[in-house]
């Protein structure tokens, strides 16, 4: 068979474009809460369309700070940005998914919700008043638990985090000397303890050291095998945290509330709430200066919120409802443009 020039050319251009599709790749960069799903949102993805998503677990103010310098395709951090900094450094913010953070534990026989901690008594051991496991006021919450007469080894996070932000603003919602005296932050001055870097660095030092305590995003304790301690929630109950109770807490959000859809979910009613849950964000500049990367970020948010809730809740996170997606699709029209004004997303 004999191909005319036209042909050919032709030809080499498809495929050139099709080179060119299997090598796309955006990155980014940020927080390690979300980690585990964003991973899995990733591998599936690259399967599904040849598209690589190259994605750091450096923290959220690491995740802030490469996007702020235009490192990376798109940033993620669990603290949300504040409308006048996002105003400051020209960004949009949006929700990708929610999930938990849990206090976790290495101690002999204990088994994966069968401590019991009050908010109060965290915010305690975390300013170094409460310095023993079998403290009394450990055991008045957990009768009948043995507890060893053992030097409780405190774990943070190193690094600027937002875990960690929500971590202390649970904190300071519950504790008034907490909130004096540490307050809430991506990265604050602790009283006590030791730090480790990320979700990841955290979980490895409570598993190498016994009797410590820290607080992990729950994908982190079933990953690792740590026991988690069980927090009693505002209704004063206490509940597993599952996917159901981090549900519960994202419930009643007022997503329209806050500048970037960037509401805060600690503390909130009812029974069935896990107390410490929270929304992860993502960051990306309003006036796109490489606008086909732009929109090839949100083709793989799209593609998650749309093909990604199995994944998502397999992990433990709480995907997105659709009305919630549906805000951020009107965000991603409204703010994220190329240089001349033109929206960089079409809907598939």
């Amino acid at each position: 068979m004999k191909f005319t020039f036209k042909q050919i050319t032709v030809g080499v251009a498809l495929g050139l474009a099709a080179l060119a599709a299997q090598a796309a790749e955006i990155t980014g960069a940020g927080a390690s809460f979300p980690y585990p799903v964003y991973a899995k949102w990733a591998s599936d993805y690259k399967a599904a369309t040849g598209t690589t998503v190259n994605y750091q677990s450096i923290g959220s103010g690491g995740g802030q700070k490469q996007i702020i310098a235009k490192t990376v395709d798109f940033g993620a951090s669990d603290a949300a940005l504040s409308g006048a900094d996002l105003d400051k450094h020209g960004l949009a913010q949006f929700p990708a998914v929610i999930g938990g953070i849990v206090p976790v534990v290495n101690l002999p026989g204990i088994q994966p919700g069968q401590l019991h901690f009050t908010g109060a008594l965290l915010a305690d051991i975390y300013l170094g008043k409460v310095t023993k496991w079998n403290d009394p006021a450990i055991a008045k919450l957990n009768p009948g638990v043995s507890l060893p007469n053992q030097d409780i080894i405190v774990v943070y996070r190193s690094d600027a985090s937002g875990t960690t932000f929500n971590w202390t603003n649970y904190l300071s919602r519950v504790s008034s000397e907490w909130k004096t005296k540490i307050g809430e932050n991506t990265d604050v001055k602790w009283p006590t303890g030791q730090g480790g870097k990320g979700n990841e660095g955290v979980s490895n030092y409570v598993k190498q050291f016994p009797g410590a305590i820290g607080y992990v995003e729950y994908a982190y304790s079933k990953q690792n095998n740590l026991p988690y301690g069980l927090v009693q929630n505002k209704a004063g109950k206490y509940v597993q945290p599952v996917q159901a109770a981090f549900a519960a807490a994202a419930a009643n959000a007022d997503w329209d509330s806050q500048p970037g859809m960037g509401v805060v979910l600690n503390d909130e009613p009812g029974d069935a709430t896990w107390p410490i849950t929270s929304a992860t964000f993502i960051l990306m500049h309003k006036v796109q200066d490489k606008p086909a990367q732009g929109a090839e970020v949100l083709k793989f948010f799209d593609w998650a919120f749309k093909n990604g809730q199995k994944d998502a809740t397999a992990l433990d996170y709480v995907p997105l409802p659709d009305a919630v997606t549906n805000k951020i699709r009107g965000i991603w029209k409204s703010q994220i443009k190329d240089a001349s004004g033109k929206p960089v997303y079409a809907a598939n």
